[in-house]
């Protein structure tokens, strides 16, 4: 070079170097242990997101929308040895406190029905709480035994409008109403039902082998399901003083 200086070739070849090796221990680092580290993280959340799904959905599981009580009180036999047996019919609150009057009925027979009208929801409006749709809803149409006519069944809720029972709680919504005035025209029409948010609507019967002294639950889950609880012994009635 003119001014007799030489251009540092292995001092720059050296910082290329250098450089690269800096860049390449910053790719592996990322690689080895941020992107697995973020990767990690991200599927923690995942999973803890889920696992607070599925508990939500345990407590709406869990949640009851509707119960009876059904007491057995006796079971007797007519003149002709047609067994009878008589329940009592208790509507009932989540602390198990009575709601409404009980109702006394003997019904031929051991096997009793409980037939109610069911209306389901999307499950996403259960999973949101939604207020409207957020829990299923039941009408307890009529009991009946094996031993009847269905349609000779005791009526509990008046077919075609919202049971008393809710209208107790808090007031029925138009939409309520409109359900349940449509209930069979919504159940077999499928646009019908999507505009309304069902995701089923049917009749559901379930029945039970009634022992004496015995005490059973009908409930409603939030989910559309209808249980009865295995017979628990009925608590003796005190004898006065």
């Amino acid at each position: 070079m003119s001014n007799g200086r030489h251009f540092p070739i292995q001092s720059f070849v050296w910082s290329i170097l250098l450089v690269a090796m800096a860049a390449g221990s910053g790719y592996l680092a990322y690689e080895l242990v941020i992107a697995p580290r973020r990767a990690m993280l991200e599927q923690i959340r995942a999973q803890q997101e889920a696992i607070g799904k599925l508990e939500a959905y345990l407590k709406i599981l869990e949640h009851i929308d509707r119960r009876a009580r059904v007491e057995v009180l006796r079971q007797t036999t007519d003149q002709r040895g047609n067994l009878q047996t008589t329940i009592r019919f208790t509507e009932i609150d989540s602390d198990g406190k009575p709601i409404g009057s009980s109702r006394e009925l003997t019904l031929p027979g051991q096997d009793v029905y409980f037939d109610t009208l069911v209306i389901k929801f999307d499950d996403h409006f259960v999973e949101e709480g939604d207020p409207l749709k957020g829990h299923a809803l039941m009408l307890f149409r009529r009991i009946f035994s094996s031993a009847m006519r269905a349609e000779d069944g005791f009526v509990i809720d008046k077919e075609g409008q919202p049971p008393e029972i809710y209208a107790e709680q808090q007031a029925p919504s138009g939409f309520e109403k409109e359900l349940w005035k449509r209930f069979w025209e919504i159940a077999n029409d499928d646009k019908l039902a999507k505009e309304h948010g069902v995701r089923a609507i049917h009749g559901d019967a379930p029945y039970m082998h009634l022992q004496p002294d015995r005490v059973y639950e009908v409930a409603l889950r939030s989910t559309g399901e209808v249980i009865i609880t295995p017979g628990a012994r009925l608590a003796p009635t005190p004898i006065a003083p």
